[in-house]
């Protein structure tokens, strides 16, 4: 059974988020310095078709995480449906085991 994971809809305000290509040439500079504190993407048309995204590199790495995120958990569901899962104490060994403090006499050693 496949679970589909609601994404968060990206807001865009059409008369600030959408260029032509030949405004975004005359105004690159600006546009591009307006990138970090708009936080959405600007869609770049050309020919009245979008044609390209800009986002600050901020952006692009949040919604880069949210997708591997997204994308982990969608893969630990399928793993869970196909039935590969392990108990409750065996995980929390597995993490102890991985994770836990050395002792004093491993770390006296």
């Amino acid at each position: 059974m496949r679970r589909s994971v609601p994404r968060p809809a990206i807001e865009l305000h059409v008369a600030d988020d959408i260029v032509p290509i030949n405004e975004l040439k005359a105004h690159l500079s600006e546009r591009i310095r307006e990138l970090r504190t708009r936080r959405r993407p600007l869609v770049v048309t050309q020919n009245g078709k979008a044609t390209a995204v800009l986002l600050s590199p901020e952006e692009f790495d949040r919604l880069a995480s949210q997708d591997r995120f997204v994308a982990a958990v969608e893969d630990g569901m399928k793993q869970a449906d196909a039935g590969k899962v392990v108990s409750h104490d065996e995980a929390m060994r597995v993490l102890e085991e991985r994770f836990a403090k050395p002792s004093r006499k491993a770390r006296a050693r």
